[in-house]
Protein backbone atom coordinates (compact mmCIF):
# COMPACT_ATOMS: atom_id res chain seq x y z
CA UNK A 1 0.00 0.00 0.00
CA UNK A 2 1.32 3.60 -0.94
CA UNK A 3 1.56 6.23 2.08
CA UNK A 4 0.44 9.65 1.54
CA UNK A 5 -2.51 9.26 -0.58
CA UNK A 6 -4.43 7.32 -3.56
CA UNK A 7 -2.15 5.99 -5.94
CA UNK A 8 -5.05 6.39 -8.62
CA UNK A 9 -3.82 10.11 -8.63
CA UNK A 10 -3.85 11.82 -11.76
CA UNK A 11 -0.49 13.43 -10.26
CA UNK A 12 1.09 10.49 -9.24
CA UNK A 13 3.03 9.12 -11.77
CA UNK A 14 4.30 12.28 -12.66
CA UNK A 15 5.40 13.45 -9.01
CA UNK A 16 6.96 9.69 -8.82
CA UNK A 17 8.93 10.30 -11.95
CA UNK A 18 10.35 13.55 -11.03
CA UNK A 19 11.07 12.05 -7.26
CA UNK A 20 13.36 9.49 -9.14
CA UNK A 21 14.62 11.93 -11.56
CA UNK A 22 17.76 13.07 -9.22
CA UNK A 23 18.81 9.54 -9.36
CA UNK A 24 18.25 9.32 -13.14
CA UNK A 25 19.58 12.38 -13.27
CA UNK A 26 22.67 11.35 -11.46
CA UNK A 27 22.86 8.04 -13.95
CA UNK A 28 22.34 10.43 -17.21
CA UNK A 29 24.90 13.25 -16.21
CA UNK A 30 28.10 13.42 -18.37
CA UNK A 31 31.11 11.70 -16.96
CA UNK A 32 34.75 11.99 -18.60
CA UNK A 33 33.58 11.96 -22.07
CA UNK A 34 36.43 11.42 -24.40
CA UNK A 35 34.86 12.40 -27.72
CA UNK A 36 32.19 15.38 -27.28
CA UNK A 37 29.83 15.75 -29.99
CA UNK A 38 30.69 19.18 -31.70
CA UNK A 39 29.73 21.28 -34.31
CA UNK A 40 30.77 20.48 -37.26
CA UNK A 41 32.67 22.93 -40.46
CA UNK A 42 28.81 23.78 -41.39
CA UNK A 43 28.00 25.37 -38.06
CA UNK A 44 31.40 27.07 -37.63
CA UNK A 45 30.21 28.97 -40.81
CA UNK A 46 26.88 29.25 -39.77
CA UNK A 47 28.53 31.19 -36.39
CA UNK A 48 30.79 33.01 -38.47
CA UNK A 49 28.35 34.37 -40.76
CA UNK A 50 26.33 35.10 -37.73
CA UNK A 51 29.22 36.90 -36.08
CA UNK A 52 30.26 39.18 -39.08
CA UNK A 53 26.66 40.11 -39.37
CA UNK A 54 26.07 41.07 -36.18
CA UNK A 55 29.25 42.72 -35.08
CA UNK A 56 28.72 45.14 -38.43
CA UNK A 57 25.19 45.92 -37.45
CA UNK A 58 26.45 46.67 -33.70
CA UNK A 59 28.89 49.40 -35.53
CA UNK A 60 26.18 50.53 -38.03
CA UNK A 61 23.67 51.12 -35.02
CA UNK A 62 26.32 53.02 -32.92
CA UNK A 63 27.04 55.01 -36.17
CA UNK A 64 23.21 56.22 -36.94
CA UNK A 65 22.39 56.55 -32.51
CA UNK A 66 25.63 59.37 -33.13
CA UNK A 67 23.89 61.13 -35.47
CA UNK A 68 20.39 60.40 -34.24
CA UNK A 69 18.04 63.31 -32.78
CA UNK A 70 17.21 62.45 -29.00
CA UNK A 71 13.80 61.02 -30.01
CA UNK A 72 15.42 58.37 -32.14
CA UNK A 73 18.45 57.98 -30.56
CA UNK A 74 16.62 55.35 -28.11
CA UNK A 75 16.12 53.32 -30.50
CA UNK A 76 19.23 52.90 -32.30
CA UNK A 77 20.73 52.47 -28.63
CA UNK A 78 18.94 49.86 -27.93
CA UNK A 79 19.91 47.69 -31.11
CA UNK A 80 22.99 48.44 -30.85
CA UNK A 81 23.16 46.77 -27.38
CA UNK A 82 21.12 44.03 -28.56
CA UNK A 83 23.22 43.25 -31.56
CA UNK A 84 26.64 43.98 -29.43
CA UNK A 85 25.12 41.37 -26.84
CA UNK A 86 24.65 38.81 -29.14
CA UNK A 87 28.04 39.85 -30.82
CA UNK A 88 29.23 38.28 -28.15
CA UNK A 89 27.70 35.86 -27.62
CA UNK A 90 28.00 34.36 -31.30
CA UNK A 91 32.09 35.37 -31.25
CA UNK A 92 31.81 33.00 -27.53
CA UNK A 93 30.70 30.29 -29.43
CA UNK A 94 32.77 30.50 -32.48
CA UNK A 95 35.80 30.79 -30.54
CA UNK A 96 34.82 27.69 -28.54
CA UNK A 97 33.76 29.50 -25.23
CA UNK A 98 30.31 29.65 -24.55
CA UNK A 99 29.34 25.88 -24.49
CA UNK A 100 30.07 22.81 -21.74
CA UNK A 101 29.44 19.07 -22.43
CA UNK A 102 25.78 17.60 -21.28
CA UNK A 103 24.35 14.27 -21.33
CA UNK A 104 25.33 12.62 -24.14
CA UNK A 105 28.73 14.28 -24.73
CA UNK A 106 26.82 16.51 -26.46
CA UNK A 107 28.48 20.61 -26.97
CA UNK A 108 25.45 22.63 -25.42
CA UNK A 109 26.04 26.24 -26.30
CA UNK A 110 24.47 28.37 -22.89
CA UNK A 111 25.83 31.30 -24.18
CA UNK A 112 22.60 31.34 -26.47
CA UNK A 113 20.33 31.67 -23.53
CA UNK A 114 23.05 34.60 -21.94
CA UNK A 115 22.10 36.26 -25.13
CA UNK A 116 18.82 35.33 -24.85
CA UNK A 117 18.28 36.62 -21.10
CA UNK A 118 19.39 39.88 -22.30
CA UNK A 119 18.59 40.70 -25.82
CA UNK A 120 15.00 39.90 -25.64
CA UNK A 121 13.91 41.92 -23.00
CA UNK A 122 15.29 44.72 -25.38
CA UNK A 123 13.68 43.80 -27.83
CA UNK A 124 10.97 43.68 -26.51
CA UNK A 125 11.46 47.44 -24.95
CA UNK A 126 12.21 48.65 -28.31
CA UNK A 127 8.99 47.06 -29.85
CA UNK A 128 7.00 48.41 -27.11
CA UNK A 129 8.81 52.06 -27.37
CA UNK A 130 7.89 52.23 -30.97
CA UNK A 131 4.26 51.01 -29.91
CA UNK A 132 3.68 53.40 -27.14
CA UNK A 133 3.20 50.56 -24.49
CA UNK A 134 2.87 51.80 -21.37
CA UNK A 135 4.92 50.27 -18.66
CA UNK A 136 3.38 48.24 -16.49
CA UNK A 137 2.75 45.83 -19.62
CA UNK A 138 6.19 46.24 -20.80
CA UNK A 139 7.37 45.00 -17.41
CA UNK A 140 4.74 41.71 -17.89
CA UNK A 141 5.82 41.10 -20.85
CA UNK A 142 9.78 41.15 -19.78
CA UNK A 143 9.23 39.67 -16.99
CA UNK A 144 7.05 36.45 -18.81
CA UNK A 145 9.67 36.57 -21.52
CA UNK A 146 12.82 36.16 -18.78
CA UNK A 147 11.08 33.66 -16.98
CA UNK A 148 10.22 31.50 -20.23
CA UNK A 149 14.02 32.01 -20.92
CA UNK A 150 15.24 30.14 -17.38
CA UNK A 151 12.44 27.82 -17.74
CA UNK A 152 14.02 26.65 -21.70
CA UNK A 153 17.20 27.10 -20.19
CA UNK A 154 16.83 24.36 -17.28
CA UNK A 155 14.54 22.07 -20.00
CA UNK A 156 17.93 21.99 -22.28
CA UNK A 157 20.15 20.95 -19.87
CA UNK A 158 17.68 18.59 -18.21
CA UNK A 159 18.75 14.63 -18.82
CA UNK A 160 15.40 13.41 -17.46
CA UNK A 161 12.18 13.27 -19.93
CA UNK A 162 9.63 14.09 -17.51
CA UNK A 163 11.44 17.05 -15.76
CA UNK A 164 11.93 18.23 -19.31
CA UNK A 165 8.82 18.17 -20.33
CA UNK A 166 8.04 20.30 -16.77
CA UNK A 167 10.43 22.85 -17.96
CA UNK A 168 8.85 23.24 -21.22
CA UNK A 169 5.06 23.78 -19.44
CA UNK A 170 6.49 26.01 -17.28
CA UNK A 171 7.90 28.07 -20.45
CA UNK A 172 4.76 27.93 -22.33
CA UNK A 173 2.88 29.38 -19.07
CA UNK A 174 5.22 31.96 -18.62
CA UNK A 175 4.50 33.35 -22.42
CA UNK A 176 0.65 32.53 -22.65
CA UNK A 177 0.32 34.89 -18.77
CA UNK A 178 1.50 38.26 -20.54
CA UNK A 179 2.72 38.17 -23.99
CA UNK A 180 -1.47 38.05 -24.81
CA UNK A 181 -2.01 42.01 -22.74
CA UNK A 182 1.06 43.11 -25.12
CA UNK A 183 -1.29 42.49 -28.35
Amino acid sequence: HHRGGSQHSPFAMPFTQLAGASAAAKALAPTACTTIEEVGSTGVGALTLGFLALAVTTVVMVAKAASADNERRKYYFCCTFICGVATFAYFAMLSGQGWTAIAGCRQFFYARYVDWFITMPLIILTLGLVAGQDFVTLAAVVGADMLMIVALYMGAVSVVTTVKWFWFLFALVSSSIAFPQAV
